[in-house]
Parts: structure tokens; C-alpha cells; sequence
């Protein structure tokens, strides 16, 4: 949920955090040529990408590890150990 909250918005019943595998999905993506932020070589990708653990869990990340065009809906991912220099997650295309 975000924002975080304790309680569901739909049930009313308490939230809990879970581990998660780091395996999904590319839901939608968008490749960002801007340099908004100096830290970061432009292009990248932008993404939700869906949890394997529940249909509809998704985080903001950025696909790393392949170019930006190469990136489709759908794509498998994982999670990789290291946050981005803009400190969002990264994903890249699973093997």
C-alpha cells in the first residue's frame, strides 16, 4: 500500500509486511531520455513491475542489465541487490 498505511483499504483488516521472492513482471515501462537527475545516465528505464505473489503487487523500479529498448510488457525480472543511484529498486530480465 502506498502510502503506507494499517489497514486495508478495501477490507478494513490489519496489514502485514511478507518477504517476497523479487521475481515479476514488467507491467508497463517508460524509457526517460531527460537527464533529470545528473547522477543518472540517460536513457533508462522507468517500470512497475508486478510481484510474482500476488496479482496486482507492484513496485517502481528501474530494468536494468539490457538496453531500454529491448524492454517489454510482460518480461520476466528479478530483483537485483542493489539499489540505483537514484535509490529506487533495480530489476533485470531473468535468466
Amino acid at each position: 500500500m502506498h502510502p503506507a498505511t494499517g489497514d486495508c483499504r478495501d477490507c478494513g483488516g490489519p496489514l502485514a509486511g511478507r518477504p517476497v521472492s523479487g521475481h515479476g513482471t514488467v507491467f508497463t515501462y517508460t524509457v526517460n531520455y531527460h537527464p533529470y537527475n545528473p547522477d543518472i545516465p540517460t536513457p533508462y528505464v522507468i517500470a512497475l513491475v508486478e510481484l510474482r505473489e500476488q496479482r496486482g503487487l507492484r513496485v517502481a523500479a528501474n530494468i536494468v542489465g539490457c538496453e531500454p529498448d529491448s524492454v517489454t510488457c510482460g518480461m520476466p525480472v528479478e530483483l537485483r541487490p542493489v539499489q540505483g543511484s537514484g535509490g529506487a529498486p533495480q530489476f533485470a530480465p531473468r535468466a
